[in-house]
């Protein structure tokens, strides 16, 4: 089952598609976070302005210093320790498409533990984007119940994981770290 819906979801990020998937945190819509089309399409459905930037997923922190410069150490730390899915803002944000960035330069990352994210993403070999799959300016869906069909029809895959689950999640903690390791939370 997990397998299959790698697969299909992997078929969809390579053809530039989009795709509504659970996360460590709320379900979100996802797409190949180098392909500045996919991001667009990400953009256009939410109804969301470019300038306000999206979040990507990792599979590893070891791949930080392929989307981002200047990573300072306690970078590992606070991942490592977390206690709650985190999300940290880094300053010179690389390797992605434009639209996924920050005017100011910067991108938010998290490294999920989602065993489902995990693998795509180690699949995929690149970042994915996730945001809240939500129209802008709506609540963030809980679960998969709260997700409006405008949504689920503006996609082109629905992952078939996690739609029965009635726990009710809640964003990441976001955290601003600056290259010289001095962090503010953003959203707790």
């Amino acid at each position: 089952m997990l397998k299959d819906e790698i697969n299909k979801a992997l078929e969809v990020l390579k053809n530039g598609g989009l795709i509504l998937y659970p996360t460590d945190t709320i379900w979100g819509i996802g797409c190949d976070a180098t392909n500045p089309e996919a991001v667009a399409k990400v953009y256009a459905l939410k109804q969301r302005t470019e300038s306000k930037s999206l979040i990507i997923l990792l599979d590893t922190d070891n791949k930080l210093v392929s989307y981002a410069n200047d990573i300072p150490d306690v970078a590992y730390d606070l991942i490592e320790y977390a206690e709650n899915p985190m999300t940290i803002i880094f300053s010179n944000a690389k390797n992605l498409a434009p639209n996924v960035i920050n005017e100011d330069g910067s991108v938010g990352i998290r490294v999920t533990s989602h065993q489902f994210c995990k693998e795509l993403i180690q699949r995929f070999r690149k970042p994915i984007v996730s945001t809240s799959a939500n129209v802008s300016g709506n609540p963030s869906p809980k679960n998969f119940s709260y997700i409006d069909q405008e949504i689920k029809d503006g996609v082109d895959y629905i992952v078939n994981l996690e739609q029965e689950d009635s726990i009710e999640k809640k964003p990441s903690t976001i955290i601003k770290l600056e290259p010289d390791g001095k962090f503010a939370f953003i959203r707790k």
